[in-house]
């Protein structure tokens, strides 16, 4: 299985640095963590993140994840990955710094 991919602030990031796991503030919320694949990041990055800065890609291996990982449609009719818990330190295999030259 390939990589999801999950957004973050770099402050988010850098709270949960000391931390075994990191809880998106869409897990009390919602539930769960969205996630995304590599082709959608772009997507989400215009209709959610658009005028964020700061962000950062995480990079994550579903075969290290120990919460629960769905694929559901979500608003837009896409299947995107939700994650059902924690993410897991082991779980992040790079964090890559958004550059948002590249998307102008």
């Amino acid at each position: 299985m390939s990589r999801i991919y999950h957004v973050v602030t770099t402050a988010d990031w850098a709270a949960a640095e000391n931390q075994p796991t990191y809880e998106a503030g869409s897990l009390q919320t919602e539930g769960f963590i969205h996630a995304s694949e590599r082709g959608q990041v772009a997507g989400v990055l215009e209709r959610y993140y658009k005028d964020v800065p700061d962000l950062l890609l995480l990079h994550i291996d579903p075969a290290k994840l120990t919460a629960e990982l769905r694929y559901e449609v979500a608003t837009n009719n896409e299947l995107f990955p939700h994650i059902y818990g924690p993410i897991n330190r082991e779980a992040v295999v790079d964090v890559e710094t958004i550059d948002r030259t590249e998307q102008a």
